[in-house]
Order: structure tokens, then sequence, then C-alpha cells
């Protein structure tokens, strides 16, 4: 498994998780351990975590449709293991929609402040591939929209598949970053019958969620691999026990909401060879771009205007 994919598949367990799938499981609110809960909280019944869980799923899915909308501004550092952490490579990017996925625009790399010609040739590739999108008929568009379209479908059908493969157990109630939340720690269903080898990952997964009690999303989520997962036998690779990733989302536009920070930290093989990913990413400055259409104009437009690398601080 490359690098990239490997963060994206422990993040997309994180995102199924929070589907609150299955049957709850009854808990007693571990306030000792969570001075922070609210102990007049009562738990939900069964009847509204099948409710909860349905408008989950619907916002998620809404969430996952409206990124393909937004460009952003996303930092990525990457640290060593061990204590203390070195920064190993700092990178901040302009991610931008293309119809097919994103493109990542690079702004700045280790502080340095890119040149507006590489700037600029960066929109040019962009507008280059939003023309191949919006051009009917041209082949290399067509299929990079059938790949992006496949994948799409793979992603909401994973999430979809988490109905079955999670136990919910309530924690209680807290405020966080200003939403008040129920929080969830979620189980292995061990009823669960996967239907493909990512779907059979979610039985060495846990997570823990914090929903906002009046939207229905997810404002914070922690998911860990409890036992090695392995693809093929083990012989393509592993991602070993221990490795972690966590999300924080906020609402950039009404009903919207959208990942504000990442944290990864795994551990695996892919054959023969060890690797190890310490990576953070803060993802700010959402602007909607809209349709193919819509962003082809907005990077002729910026292009015409000679503009050089947006100003961006650190978050």
């Amino acid at each position: 498994m490359p690098r990239i994919p490997t963060s994206a598949l422990l993040l997309s367990f994180l995102l199924a998780g929070v589907c609150l799938m299955g049957p709850s499981v009854r808990a007693q609110s571990t306030q000792a351990a969570e001075p922070q809960l609210d102990a007049t909280a009562q738990p939900p019944t069964e009847a509204e975590v099948r409710e909860r869980r349905e408008k989950l799923i619907a916002n998620q899915h809404v969430d996952d449709d409206a990124l393909n909308l937004y460009e952003r501004v996303e930092r990525y550092v990457d640290r060593s293991g061990g204590s203390p952490p070195r920064v190993l490579d700092d990178r901040t990017y302009r991610v931008v929609p293309t119809g097919g996925g994103t493109m990542k625009i690079l702004l700045r790399n280790d502080g340095a402040l890119v040149s507006g010609d590489d700037y600029r040739h960066q929109l040019e590739a962009w507008r280059d591939v939003l023309q191949m999108m919006s051009t009917p008929g041209d082949s290399k568009g067509e299929a990079a929209r059938a790949k992006y379209e496949k994948r799409e479908r793979q992603r909401s059908d994973f999430v979809n598949a988490a109905k079955d493969a999670f136990l919910p157990k309530w924690l209680g109630r807290e405020s966080y970053g200003g939403h008040s939340c129920d929080i969830y720690e979620l189980y292995p269903n061990p009823k669960f019958h996967p239907a493909s080898i990512f779907e059979s990952a979610l039985a060495h997964v846990t997570a823990k969620i914090w929903l906002d009690r009046d939207s229905n999303q997810l404002v914070r989520g922690e998911a860990w691999v409890t036992s090695d997962i392995s693809f093929v036998a083990g012989i393509a690779g592993k991602v070993y026990r221990g490795s972690r990733v966590e999300i924080d989302q906020g609402e950039v536009a009404p009903g919207v909401w959208l990942p504000t920070h990442y944290e990864y930290d795994f551990a695996g093989r892919k054959f023969l060879f060890r690797f190890a990913e310490h990576q953070t990413i803060q993802v700010t400055r959402y602007q909607r771009v809209g349709t193919v259409p819509e962003a082809l104009a907005d990077v002729q437009s910026e292009l015409a205007s000679g503009k050089g690398p947006i100003p961006v601080q650190d978050p």
C-alpha cells in the first residue's frame, strides 16, 4: 500500500464509523475518567439512535458531495517519530477541485512562498485539466471522470456498509468546540459480514466520535487500529496495531460541515518495506468554486489578473 492511500484508508475507517451503525450498546457514563461530561444527560433511546443514524448518514453523503465544490488551503506537516519529534516536511497547498478529484497547488515550501512564475504555471495546469474535463467527448476527461465516479461510489458504499459494521456505546455529553455533543465509542460488530477486503478491515478498528446535537454532524472523531490489518494475507502489506487517525470538522457554510484538522500516526509494511507516518493537516480558507465550468471561469479570470500566490499564514 502506498503512503497516501494508507492515510485515506484510515480516514475512511473513521468516516465510516461516524454513522453509528447497528443496535446501540448501553453503558454508564464514565464521569470519573471524563470530568467534563454533563452528569445530567440521559442516554438516548434505541429509536433516537436509529433516527440519528439515518440523519448522520444522509449528512455525511451531502458533505462528501459538497467537498467537490470547494477549494481550500491545506498545510501538511510531517514529523519524525520519537520524542521530541522533528519536522521533516512543511508544505502548504491550495487544494482545488478538477471534476475528477482535486489538484494541489503549492503555495509554501518550508516557509518559503513559491515564485510568481511557478504559481502561474500551476494555475495553467489547473485550467488545462478543467478545460479537458469540460470538453464533451474528450477521451482523457471521460476516463478521468469514470475513474473518479467509481471511487466516489466505493467510498459511499463503504460508509453505507458501516451500518452493520459497528456497535455504538453512548458515553455521555459534553461541549466541544462550542458545540453540545453526544459522545460514542464504536466497536466492531462480530455479526458483520464484510463484502470486500476493505470492509473486512473494519473489524480491526474502533473509534470515538463527538456528534453535534443540533445538526447531527461530526464535530470530532478518533479512530485507532486495535489489531494488525493484513492485505492479501499479509503479502501485500499491513497496517500495524496502534495506528490512529483523528479529524475535526466545522460548518463552512450553512448545513455544510467539512474537515478542518487531520492527524495521522501510523506504521505498517508495504511488501518487505516498513514505513511510518506522523502527519498533521490543517485546513482553512474554504471557498466555494462550484461546478467545473464555474471553476474554469474563475481560474481564467485569475490568470488574466496576473495575481501572485495567495497570502497564507500559519493556522
